[in-house]
């Protein structure tokens, strides 16, 4: 039975943004190995992208791999790219069929061709798809996803193109690489956490942020519904007081 989540416009996010966190716990409780922990993780990521469906979440970013995630050692960096392959080649027809709009964000320089490969089919594929659109942030890191908006804006302004002035919060957010998104309502971190990590930082200035001790390959449709029950209760005023 589907937990109830009052459908209330106003009070349900459009915009969801989770950082997958604990992979690695949960295997090392368990006894297990670290490449357990992810494959039950890419499980999560199936359950949570069906129920922000059902639950009329329109926009699902999902914190996949960080730009400092290349630092871990070259054996679990080969199983997270091997599992990012297994999810993009097996389930994007069913996400497809669903109504489910792919994106993905991040350094692509250092993805593998055929990861390249995938994940252009997947954007293409799913291009005109509404229901719900999945970012994935693959090779992302918050603090150089800035920089590289404000030395595009630089090489606009340098070669005359742009005045100086005109550079605004809006043109600023257009030359991320989220433009088109809307920026999220909440954010979600597992594992007990409290922390961006590089994630979202500019997008996330007014963001409300929930914090949940459930490592990520336990987290799924209950803990979500719960997530957006707390986010209902929650009084977004983006720094202005209600008289």
């Amino acid at each position: 039975m589907k937990p109830a989540i009052e459908q209330r416009d106003a009070a349900l996010p459009r915009h969801v943004a989770v950082i997958m966190d604990g992979n690695g716990r949960w295997a090392k409780a368990r006894l297990l190995p670290r490449v357990v922990g992810h494959q039950r993780g890419s499980e999560a990521v199936r359950r949570v992208v069906e129920a922000a469906a059902d639950f009329n979440i329109e926009y699902l970013t999902l914190y996949a791999f960080s730009s400092e995630n290349w630092k871990r050692p070259e054996a679990e960096i080969g199983d997270l790219m091997g599992l990012l392959r297994l999810y993009l080649r097996r389930d994007l027809a069913e996400l497809h069929a669903n109504g489910v709009r792919i994106r993905v964000i991040g350094d692509r320089a250092r993805l593998a061709p055929d990861i390249l490969g995938l994940i252009d089919q997947a954007e293409s594929k799913t291009r005109d798809n509404r229901r719900l659109t999945v970012t994935l942030a693959i090779s992302y890191g918050g603090q150089a996803e800035i920089v590289r908006a404000a030395r595009s804006l630089a090489e606009d302004v340098a070669a005359g193109r742009l005045a100086p002035a005109a550079i605004d919060e809006a043109l600023f957010a257009s030359r991320l690489e989220t433009a088109g998104i809307p920026d999220p309502d909440l954010v979600i971190r597992t594992s007990g956490e409290k922390r961006l990590s590089n994630f979202l930082l500019w997008q996330a200035a007014y963001a409300e942020f929930i914090f949940v001790d459930t490592l990520w390959p336990d987290f799924g449709r209950e803990e979500l519904a719960s997530a957006l029950r707390e986010y209902q209760q929650r009084d977004r005023r983006f720094g202005a007081r209600k008289e």
